[in-house]
C-alpha cells in the first residue's frame, strides 16, 4: 500500500480496512488480521494499526474480543457508510464542488461520466 502525504497513515489504513469490508473481502463477524499481521503486510508500525483498530472500534465497525482479536461488527457496512458519508460530505465534496465550478463542468456531463464509471468499474468483472 502506498500512503499519501495529505492524510494521516492510520486514517488511510482505516480506509483500507473499510474498503475490504465494503467490497466483501472481509465479512460480518469475521476475524480480521491481527495488529501485527496487518502492520507487517502494510509495512507500518504496529502502534499505527492499533490506532486504526481503536478508531474503527469507536465507530462500531470493529469489535475486540479480548485474547482472540478484532472482528468485523455485525452492522459494519451500515456504520462504514455513515462514517464515510459524513467524511465525504464535510471534507471532499466542498473541494469537488469548487473544481466543478472553476472548470465549468455541468451536472449532465458529470452524470454521464459517473454512469460510465459505475458501468465499467462495477458491472464488468
Amino acid at each position: 500500500m502506498e500512503f499519501r502525504d495529505n492524510k494521516a497513515i492510520y486514517l488511510q489504513i482505516g480506509d483500507y480496512v473499510c474498503e475490504h469490508i465494503l467490497l466483501g473481502k472481509w465479512k460480518d463477524e469475521e476475524k480480521i488480521p491481527s495488529v501485527r499481521e496487518l502492520a507487517v503486510s502494510l509495512e507500518v508500525n504496529p502502534n499505527t494499526v492499533m490506532r486504526t483498530y481503536e478508531l474503527l472500534q469507536n465507530k462500531n465497525i470493529l469489535s475486540n474480543k479480548r485474547g482472540i482479536g478484532f472482528f468485523i461488527a455485525e452492522d459494519a457496512i451500515k456504520q462504514i457508510k455513515l462514517y464515510r458519508k459524513v467524511q465525504f460530505m464535510d471534507e471532499e465534496l466542498p473541494v469537488f464542488f469548487r473544481n466543478l465550478y472553476l472548470l465549468d463542468i455541468g451536472f449532465e456531463e458529470l452524470e454521464t461520466r459517473y454512469k460510465k464509471f459505475v458501468n465499467q468499474t462495477f458491472t464488468n468483472p
